[in-house]
């Protein structure tokens, strides 16, 4: 197996995650699905375990020394994930459930001021969480959605979308996505957000694919807003995060009415906390945000720099490995720059959701379907397409043994093969 370098020790990183070491249908793991989920270490999945059986309770409101306990963790995961992406205070980051819940946030908060006229600006890249929102807001508002298209190597087509004026003095919004899920395009934000922020709009990224494999300073993108997840990231699922400038989340309204986010209620009407608890209406994801705290450290312990060329040098060998195979196709960028490690592709003949059931006959462990990215799909005039994608614990044997799975389930269905596996 592979080293990215002589520091970064990927057996020791793979010994910290125990799902690595199993097997699946008689074989090895190779699990080549992050940009889904990713694996978890043992210092989170210990985290979440301590939590509960030594510091449970609700956080903010139970005065006592396990409520004590637990807001004090809750709200030190804040702080880390603060530091994590540079932002000037943990009070600019509010926990979600995931990703979607961040970008759902946005959209009711930001959307409340939209109307007829107004402009929002996507992409025809995005994931259907940071698209169906905005169309939902266009929708109630009377606002207008439009989007950027893509070159043929799956970039953003900033000259098409510059000639057409897309980004205007009618745009109140513009959100995109870092890293795209499919193609892997790393997307020019900070550019396109001085555009925008040159006619007065609010600029959205969503995160998800980028934050957990590229150092992220919230500064330095040039955003408003960031919405990422736990999940992709080495933390558990259900905990999700949108960080957002002050002086914005402060004007903006509350996105859901409950417990703990208000300032006073009465009969007559309320007032809201300050952020984030505004925004954290009920009781929130308390062992998750534990966990995501752990994933915080796990992650920073490695490096961030070490974990973003790590996952170059897996992209890079996965790209080339695949485009020596003449029945598989490449969608998006093929060559190893400002690109994520999500690599979409097809096989002659081969429906990915076949190719996915055979390879995972084989302990090889990718996603088939459109990835929650339909209208890029069919951009592209597929129905769908397959994708494999690493992470700091992926290595160039496991690529390897995606191109042999890769050739067997292409021999099998053009019927060159038996159907052993």
């Amino acid at each position: 197996m592979n080293s990215t370098s002589d520091d970064y020790d990927i057996e020791t990183i793979r010994r910290d995650f125990p799902i690595l070491s199993r097997q699946v249908h008689g074989h090895p793991l190779v699990y080549l699905d992050s940009s889904n989920t990713s694996q978890k270490p043992r210092v989170v999945i210990d985290a979440i375990s301590d939590h509960y059986a030594q510091h449970n309770a609700n956080v903010a409101r139970a005065m006592h020394e396990l409520g004590a306990e637990a807001t004090a963790a809750y709200e030190g995961a804040r702080a880390k994930v603060a530091h994590f992406v540079a932002a000037a205070e943990p009070a600019e980051i509010v926990f979600t459930k995931n990703s979607s819940e961040a970008l759902n946030l946005a959209a009711h908060t930001l959307g409340a001021s939209l109307r007829p006229g107004d402009e929002v600006v996507v992409s025809v890249l995005e994931h259907h969480s940071n698209l169906v929102p905005w169309q939902l807001a266009c929708q109630r508002t009377g606002a207008t959605l439009r989007w950027f298209d893509i070159t043929p190597q799956g970039r953003l087509d900033l000259e098409a979308a510059e000639r057409e004026g897309l980004i205007n003095e009618h745009t109140k919004v513009v959100s995109l996505a870092w890293v795209s899920n499919v193609l892997g395009t790393v997307n020019p934000l900070r550019r396109i957000a001085e555009q925008a922020h040159a006619y007065g709009a609010v600029v959205v990224a969503d995160g998800s694919q980028g934050v957990p494999h590229l150092p992220t300073d919230v500064g330095t993108l040039g955003v408003d807003m960031l919405a990422f997840t736990g999940h992709k990231m080495c933390g558990p699922t259900g905990i999700g995060v949108l960080w957002g400038r002050r002086a914005l989340l402060d004007e903006l309204p509350p996105f859901l009415g409950g417990g703990e986010m208000i300032g006073e209620v009465r009969m007559e009407g309320s007032t809201w906390a300050e952020i984030p608890h505004k925004f954290e209406a009920g009781t929130p994801p308390i062992a998750q945000a534990v966990g995501l705290g752990v994933a915080v450290d796990y992650l920073e312990t490695i490096g961030m720099g070490a974990i973003a060329r790590h996952d170059h040098q897996i992209t890079a060998h996965m790209l080339e490995a695949l485009g020596e195979l003449d029945f598989v196709h490449v969608m998006g960028p093929d060559k190893p720059v400002d690109r994520g490690s999500a690599v979409s592709f097809t096989v002659d003949g081969v429906h990915p959701h076949d190719l996915m059931q055979l390879l995972d006959s084989r302990g090889v462990a990718v996603r088939g379907g459109h990835h929650c990215a339909e209208p890029l799909h069919r951009r592209l005039s597929i129905s769908s397409s397959a994708r494999a994608s690493g992470y700091l614990y992926s290595t160039d044997s496991e690529v390897d043994a995606l191109c042999e799975a890769l050739t067997w389930a292409h021999a099998f269905f053009t019927g060159r093969v038996a159907a052993r596996a």
